[in-house]
């Protein structure tokens, strides 16, 4: 580390690379899923990289590292903690889809030339927002870019537009 201070790129790299496994397992005390043990990992060096300037080379490495390392796991506990409270699993399989709609003839399959129908009648801007989003399975951005209108107007056409087509095509 103290060569790392001394803006030694290789003792960096091969530092950042023999931390890992500390680093994981301090974060593994307070996660269990996967994904979340390596965001908290990410941000951990994210943290030792903004602050490596203030590690004091006289004193161990180790307690330094796992502090960190264990706080970063804490609030990435406390965000996991936090998002769990805003969110609700959908119950709803055909929440925004069309999956499972019959078609008037009760085939019990959507058709394609209903599909069509259905989007032809939605207005302007909705079967914009349908035909880029979901048809041309273009990104937000993209959409948005190429018609102007911004990303939480082609949001809101897109979910008004599925709603008007499940009436449509499903109805009520």
């Amino acid at each position: 580390m103290a060569a790392a201070q001394g803006g030694d790129r290789r003792a960096y790299d091969r530092l950042l690379r023999e931390i890992l496994p500390l680093l994981r397992t301090v974060a593994r005390r307070r996660l269990r899923n996967d994904s979340d043990v390596e965001d908290a990992v990410q941000d951990t060096l994210l943290t030792i990289h903004q602050i490596r300037h203030t590690f004091d080379p006289s004193r161990p490495l180790r307690p330094w590292l796992s502090a960190i390392a264990d706080r970063r796991a804490l609030d990435r506990v406390r965000q996991v903690a936090r998002r769990g409270s805003r969110e609700e699993e959908l119950t709803d399989l055909h929440h925004e889809t069309l999956v499972g709609a019959a078609t008037n003839e009760g085939e019990g399959r959507l058709q394609a030339r209903d599909v069509r129908a259905a989007v032809s009648e939605l207005s302007p801007k909705q079967r914009e927002a349908i035909e880029l989003l979901k048809l041309r399975e273009l990104s937000v951005a993209e959409a948005s870019a190429r018609t102007g209108q911004s990303a939480s107007a082609l949001k809101v056409a897109t979910h008004r537009a599925i709603i008007a087509l499940r009436k449509r095509i499903v109805g009520d």
